[in-house]
């Protein structure tokens, strides 16, 4: 699968630069996103301006990864989700579970309020024992 990835300060982009992402690219592409799981700065965007369909598949495996990220204490949010992909998110009941937004710097913005609220969190919990 052919990507773009751009790497910030706090967080990494990734920019499939595929018209379709197919059942048969959701394996290599879940196991890309669990990759930053393991980086030190393990936040992601996921760019999906160039991307027209998706499959059921990889459709669900994105909304289950995402949420998998903030399992772990990291951001995970998809942005420039082309209007029938976004639907076709909806109709599989998805899109009301995963983190969407519709620019890009919409997208930085929220991963960089949600590491301020862990931050806060963080001094929060040491306060309270």
């Amino acid at each position: 699968m052919n990507v773009k990835i751009d790497t910030k300060e706090k967080f990494s982009v990734i920019t499939p630069v595929e018209r379709e992402i197919a059942a048969n690219m959701t394996e290599a592409l879940q196991e890309m996103l669990e990759l930053y799981l393991k980086k030190d700065i393990p936040h992601l965007v996921l760019n999906m301006s160039m991307v027209d369909t998706l499959s059921a598949e990889a459709a669900a495996m994105i909304a289950s990864e995402q949420q998998n990220f903030y399992e772990h204490n990291a951001s995970f949010v998809v942005c420039e989700l082309k209007e029938e992909t976004e639907n076709f998110l909806d109709k599989l009941e998805l899109l009301e579970f995963m983190n969407v937004t519709p620019t890009e710097s919409e997208a930085w913005d929220i991963v960089q309020m949600e590491e301020i609220e862990r931050e806060l969190l963080g001094d929060f919990d040491k306060e309270e024992s």
